[in-house]
């Protein structure tokens, strides 16, 4: 029998920077490579990010039952043995139909590492949660921002450079999995071959606001995901440039690097604050969508949503994962932590559907009006279960 301790920080967050850089890597020229080189059309190329997606979702789903029920450990080791096995057939199959399938078998295991990572860091002892995942989040942005900007000088030496590149990182990550995460199963006892406890109840005054938050997520993510997908034919219609484009981009990762460390360093105010600041972030997130109906041909107003958006981003993310895990009963950490990340895979797999039905049958007017009220409507409703949830 033997007694098991919780993850040190330093290597859950070395964990995540690889494994997010790794795969931002990859995701930002899935549409132009599908596209431009295998000469597939758009409607194709979004087929092809819904099914990455929905992978990603049946990895967190899957993931968030192992983690619980079998292995915290050898959860995150299969899906890091995933990511590696992919990367690599990637590298050296990266025709049609061959790189779809390699898109969703990351996919799969993505949502398992992600997952995984995620419960981990409930189980850190000596760092409040909230702060753990404002580290992570923090981690993960960073390994995007460096993995997108990086990818740009790669690509011209062709796609096999960025697999080769995007294979390298998993192997360290696989490495720092193997080393570091053996031994760090949570704080329960267990025998091997002993069965594992039956899981606890989630009592229905904290099942309610917590599938409040998880559809507030969807939601929002279905209207966040217009920003990779139909905003950037948007601003190209108004005579803006793609350069422009991924500048944007180029705003969010720097204002999440700059601006996450100080809210980090607040932790324990904001911690005390939490509900306010998901219905805070939450709101902004649907305001920055108001801009955007004013936006047109100004540069500067693409700016200055996609700034609102990203605060309202950072306040949001890191404190739904706290909040779930408030929430989560004991045993149940990685389920509840991985139906965040299937809500938040979900929204992103439904985004760049919904959005161009909107466009195609309405307008792009519609489109930011609709993600302002659907949003707005919907952490309203969350704020009025929550209350109840608080009187309890």
């Amino acid at each position: 029998m033997t007694k098991q301790t919780g993850m040190p920080a330093k290597w859950l967050f070395a964990g995540s920077f690889l494994a997010n850089t790794g795969t931002s890597f990859i995701w930002p020229l899935t549409t132009i490579y599908l596209h431009d080189t295998l000469g597939k059309s758009l409607i194709v190329a979004g087929l092809v990010l819904l099914c990455n997606s929905l992978c990603v979702v049946l990895g967190n789903t899957i993931g968030g039952f192992l983690y619980d029920r079998w292995s915290h450990f050898y959860t995150i080791l299969v899906g890091s043995i995933i990511v590696i096995f992919g990367s690599t057939f990637l590298m050296f199959n990266n025709g049609w139909p061959a790189f779809p399938l390699g898109l969703m078998l990351l996919g799969f295991g993505n949502g398992l590492n992600l997952t995984s990572i995620n419960s981990f860091a409930t189980e850190v002892k000596n760092k409040r949660t909230s702060y753990i995942f404002n580290v992570l989040y923090f981690m993960s942005n960073l390994g995007m921002v460096i993995g997108t900007l990086l990818v740009g000088y790669i690509l011209p030496y062709g796609i096999s450079k960025v697999f080769a590149i995007s294979l390298v990182l998993f192997i360290i990550f696989g490495i720092i999995v193997v080393l570091f995460y053996r031994n760090h199963e949570g704080t329960r006892t267990i025998s091997r071959g002993a069965a594992l406890p039956p899981a606890e109840k989630l009592t229905a005054d904290k099942l309610r606001p917590l599938l409040a938050l998880l559809f507030n997520i969807i939601v929002l993510w279905i209207f966040y995901e217009q920003w990779q997908s139909n905003i950037a034919t948007f601003m190209v219609e108004n005579g803006l440039s793609i350069k422009h484009y991924s500048s944007v981009w180029t705003l969010n990762g720097i204002m999440i690097v700059l601006i996450q460390p100080f809210m980090t360093y607040f932790d324990e105010w904001l911690m005390s604050h939490l509900h306010m600041r998901l219905y805070g972030g939450l709101c902004l997130i649907g305001a920055s969508f108001i801009v955007l109906l004013f936006a047109g041909a100004h540069y500067y107003l693409f700016m200055a949503s996609m700034a609102i958006l990203t605060i309202g981003e950072i306040l949001v993310n890191p404190a739904a994962s706290t909040f779930v895990d408030n929430l989560s009963p004991a045993g149940q950490k990685g389920r509840f932590q991985g139906s965040l990340a299937s809500a938040t895979s979900l929204g992103r797999a439904l985004g760049p559907v919904i959005g161009a039905m909107i466009i195609d049958y309405i307008s792009y007017t519609s489109l930011f009006i609709l993600a302002t009220l659907c949003i707005w409507l919907a952490v309203f409703g969350f704020s009025l279960i929550n209350r109840h949830y608080l009187r309890q």
